[in-house]
C-alpha cells in the first residue's frame, strides 16, 4: 500500500532553513527547495513529503487544522497559544530566552501596577501571576523595545537571542522567564493515522540531532 504524502509546514526565514537542513540530513530531502524561486510549495515524490513555507506564527494553525501533518514551531508560540497539537521533539535550534527587560536605570515600585508591553500576553500573565505581581498588559505587535523608551511601559516581555537589540536601545534583560527553541509538532489525527510514517521520520530526525551533538 502506497504511503500518504506528509505535508510539512516550515517557518519562513533562518529557522525554517535550519529545520529543513535537519530533515534533509534525515533523508527527507526535496531538492527543489534549494532552488532560487518564489514558490511556496515543494514536493518530493520519492520521499512522499510536501513542504510549504508559512509565517512562523502560523505554523501551529496549519498543523492544528490539519492542512499540515507536521510543522516546526518555536516553543514560545506553543506556550502563548497552547494549540491542540502533539509536540514530538526539541530540534535544539532557534535557541533563545523569553525574558523581562527594560531601561538600565529603571527601579521597580512593588506597590504600583507594573506596565508590561509584549507580543506574548498569555506568557506574561502566567509568569507574573506565578509571582503574585499585579500588571497592566500592553499588547504590541512590533518594535517592543520602544515601549519603555517612550514611557508607554515600565518593562517588556520578549524573546532575547543575543541581547544586541536591547543594548543598542539602552535596555537590559532583568529576568529570564523560560528558554525557547524550535519543536517538531504533529496534527493529532495525522499522528494516529500515519503513526508509522511519523515515528519513522521522528526517529530519523533524532538520529541526526544525536550525530550532530556527538560531533561537537
Amino acid at each position: 500500500m502506497t504511503e500518504k504524502w506528509l505535508n510539512i509546514a516550515l517557518p519562513k526565514g533562518r529557522l525554517g532553513e535550519k529545520a529543513y537542513g535537519i530533515l534533509e540530513d534525515a533523508g527527507y530531502d526535496c531538492p527543489q527547495i534549494r532552488e532560487e524561486s518564489r514558490r511556496l510549495i515543494f514536493e518530493s515524490e520519492e520521499n512522499r513529503v510536501r513542504y510549504f513555507w508559512v509565517k512562523p506564527s502560523d505554523v501551529a494553525i496549519y498543523v492544528q487544522r490539519g492542512s499540515a501533518d507536521l510543522g516546526i514551531v518555536g516553543s514560545d508560540i506553543l506556550m502563548e497559544y497552547n494549540p491542540d497539537v502533539y509536540e514530538l521533539t526539541d530540534l535544539g535550534i532557534g535557541r533563545c530566552v523569553m525574558a523581562v527587560a527594560g531601561s538600565k536605570d529603571y527601579r521597580e515600585d512593588p506597590d504600583s501596577v507594573l506596565r508590561v508591553a509584549t507580543k506574548f500576553p498569555n506568557i506574561a500573565r502566567k509568569y507574573y501571576s506565578g509571582i503574585g505581581r499585579e500588571i497592566d498588559i500592553i499588547k504590541l505587535n512590533g518594535s517592543i523595545e520602544l515601549a519603555p523608551i517612550l514611557g508607554l511601559s515600565d518593562v517588556i516581555v520578549d524573546i532575547v537571542e543575543t541581547g544586541k537589540t536591547l543594548r543598542e536601545n539602552g535596555l537590559m534583560p532583568y529576568e529570564q522567564i523560560v528558554p525557547v527553541s524550535a519543536r517538531l509538532i504533529a496534527n493529532t489525527v495525522s499522528y494516529k493515522f500515519a503513526y508509522e510514517q511519523v515515528t519513522r521520520l521522528v526517529r530519523a530526525v533524532e538520529n541526526v540531532l544525536r550525530e550532530r551533538k556527538e560531533k561537537r
